[in-house]
């Protein structure tokens, strides 16, 4: 990091909340002020960049004209194609013509939150101005990487630009382009009341005493099952901690489309990931419960057996020692 040259960053907000940007400037390892002051040098950037108006775009056009093919382009917000790309203009252009001009240029393309990344709530139905993601804006891009989630993670971007300066190239990305540090399991998996979901313990309602002991969440709509995402690892505000941990479930953020499919979302999906496609949620509190008492009631049998059959070894032992 300390010998690599500074790459040129130019980040682009479009149909966007600025819930990324706002996460990327609580980047704590390494922080945002270390990014921008030792690692990149952020040419353009609506938000946190001093110049404004004609000065602004003229360092944009300025900064992918004089590091073609060098620089690092993070979009923000999904594109719209409605209208002719009227919904969205930045300085009399389209976001789209916008996007297609500076992906096209660009070293590395980090798609950054889920409306960049696959339409996010813009792209939901009916989605009027047809909102589109990064990928299907500019088709064919090859370094292209996804960070989903609503917003992303600001360590997982500062993880993203430190492995791309150090190693020259993009992480191990998953089949939806996602990098795999980041979003290479799932939720379920890492979750802190996963021992609460294999015992059957679930929340029922809001503020019940399952709520209140921190049981496990799905029955509250919780979709950590079927979301790809580092939340429970990382945590958020600097590791302080995650949804999930605040007892609220996770709602799928990470995914696909996930305002269409994951709503409503207090909600419990229907079927659940592992256990078979006609499983439900009350069959499997159930049997888990059956299923520990047969165990308990199994190994009292064993261990009776057992000591049933040692008793019986000492009696003939005994009895031969005797004779």
């Amino acid at each position: 990091m300390e010998t690599a040259a500074k790459p040129t960053l130019v980040w682009l907000e479009f149909q966007d909340c600025a819930g990324n940007t706002e996460s990327f400037l609580r980047a704590s390892r390494p922080t945002v002020a270390e990014i921008i002051l030792d690692t990149l040098s952020i040419d353009y950037h609506e938000t946190i960049m001093a110049a404004a108006g004609h000065q602004a775009q003229q360092s944009l056009a300025e900064a992918i004209e004089r590091d073609h093919g060098k620089y690092i382009a993070v979009i923000e917000g999904s594109i719209p194609s409605g209208a002719g790309g009227a919904y969205c203009t930045i300085g009399g252009r389209s976001a789209l013509e916008i996007a297609q001009e500076v992906c096209d240029g660009a070293a590395a393309t980090v798609a950054i939150g889920t409306c960049a990344a696959f339409g996010g709530l813009p792209a939901a139905a009916p989605n009027p101005t047809g909102a589109m993601s990064v990928s299907d804006a500019v088709p064919g891009l090859t370094n292209l990487v996804n960070m989903p989630a609503c917003p992303a993670n600001g360590d997982n971007l500062a993880a993203l630009i430190v492995h791309y300066v150090t190693f020259g190239r993009l992480p191990d990305l998953d089949h939806l382009r996602r990098p795999l540090f980041a979003y290479g399991k799932l939720i379920h998996d890492a979750c802190e009341k996963r021992s609460h979901y294999d015992a059957g313990q679930y929340t029922e309602e809001w503020g019940d005493e399952g709520h209140r002991h921190g049981y496990c969440l799905y029955k509250m709509g919780c979709k950590g099952p079927v979301t790809y995402q580092n939340c429970p690892n990382i945590g958020w505000n600097g590791g302080t901690n995650w949804p999930v941990g605040c007892g609220h479930p996770c709602i799928g953020c990470a995914e696909p489309s996930f305002w269409d499919r994951m709503t409503p979302f207090y909600r419990h999906l229907p079927e659940i990931p592992g256990l078979g496609p006609h499983a439900s949620l009350d069959k499997i509190g159930l049997g888990v419960t059956v299923g520990v008492a047969a165990a308990f009631a199994t190994h009292t049998a064993v261990h009776v057996a057992r000591r049933s059959l040692a008793g019986a070894r000492k009696t003939a032992s005994d009895e031969e020692n005797e004779s």
